[in-house]
């Protein structure tokens, strides 16, 4: 049994829609009694109240589970409980996140998901499955590679949940790795030109994301920077943030934007979605200079984010589940994304 947590949610709609044009037959479950019934019962689908924080609510709701799929985020605040009731309760735990420190938290955790047989796989969504498996293939192309760089254009504009992902992250530090560990560095540290493949050179600059932890994990490069195409407005944003960190670091701005994030749309439409797209790239290094890069491309952030997490599930569903914290390519290897329609990879150089 598939239990969706957080399925009222932008995303976790996208995933249950997903879910059932695969066949599957979800739980769906969440903290509002009214929001869950009037999304399941016109699906014909069950669905479970259990407040994140009430950890005797979270087991009932996991009753019969087989696998949960995570989406009530920021994570940041939500992947302990969560994690918790699915080793108490012996369930496998996805979920779509993009936070280093959660991917480091389900790392540490790694020894206890194996005493119960259960598997650990956060960040099934767009964070991370398709850059975690570009990593790995130019890990195989290279295998000696000492530095690995991924870069990504996202087309299709942002959801709530992110924005509201984002604004936890205000004030705080970038990240890259060095020499196997996880640094701190000022926000928009560094900027470089990339050709995602569609016939324009990009700036991107460096931001902290997911795959600074899971990389890693899935390649053992030592060395990873990971580039975000963002607009020239938006990098003077970011380089500004480093003067007025604790002032971003405040309860008053956070709950301040916060508050207007919610009042925006829930995300994207269909239409917006459909014009989207997902364009990564990503080069591998090694000591003495020997260097490999391809591409890769799919749909736009959400719908893919829909179709991995879903995908992912399903494997679990049927038994595949390699217990322990896995990252999406370490569980099913790098070929895994070229299994969801529409994904193309291409090797550069």
């Amino acid at each position: 049994m598939l239990l969706i947590y957080g399925s009222n949610g932008y995303t976790g709609r996208l995933i249950v829609a997903e879910a059932l044009a695969n066949g599957l037959r979800p739980v769906l479950a969440g903290r509002s009694a009214d929001a869950l019934r009037a999304q399941a019962e016109p699906l014909g689908l069950e669905w479970r109240t259990a407040d994140i924080g009430d950890a005797a609510a979270l087991d009932a709701a996991l009753d019969g589970v087989t696998v949960v799929l995570h989406c009530a985020g920021p994570f940041v605040h939500t992947w302990r409980a969560m994690s918790d009731a699915c080793i108490r309760n012996h369930v496998h735990y996805l979920d779509i996140t993009g936070e280093i420190g959660v991917f480091e938290g389900l790392a540490s955790r790694d020894a206890e998901a194996k005493a119960v047989n259960i598997m650990l796989l956060p960040g099934a969504g767009f964070d991370v499955v398709p850059s975690d498996c570009l990593a790995t293939h130019l890990a195989r192309r290279l295998p000696h590679a000492t530095k690995l760089s991924l870069g990504f254009l996202a087309i299709g504009g942002a959801s709530r949940g992110t924005m509201l992902s984002v604004v936890e992250g205000l004030g705080m530090p970038g990240a890259v790795r060095r020499n196997g560990k996880i640094v701190a560095i000022p926000p928009a540290w560094h900027t470089r030109r990339i050709d995602f493949g569609d016939g324009k050179l990009r700036d991107a600059t460096t931001i902290p994301w997911g795959d600074v932890s899971t990389a890693f994990h899935s390649t053992a490069i030592p060395d990873i920077e990971v580039y975000m195409s963002i607009r020239p407005s938006m990098r003077r944003v970011m380089i500004a943030s480093r003067w007025f960190a604790p002032l971003l670091r405040t309860t008053t701005v956070r709950r301040y934007l916060a508050a207007r994030i919610r009042r925006e749309p829930a995300g994207p439409d269909d239409a917006a979605r459909a014009r989207g797209a997902s364009l990564l790239w990503g080069e591998a290094v090694t000591a003495d200079g020997h260097r490999v890069e391809s591409r890769l491309c799919g749909a736009s952030g959400y719908t893919l984010t829909a179709q991995t997490a879903v995908h992912l599930a399903a494997k679990a569903l049927g038994g595949n589940a390699p217990v322990g914290f896995q990252t999406p390519s370490r569980a099913f290897g790098p070929d895994l994304i070229l299994e969801i329609p529409g994904v193309r990879r291409t090797d550069v150089a």
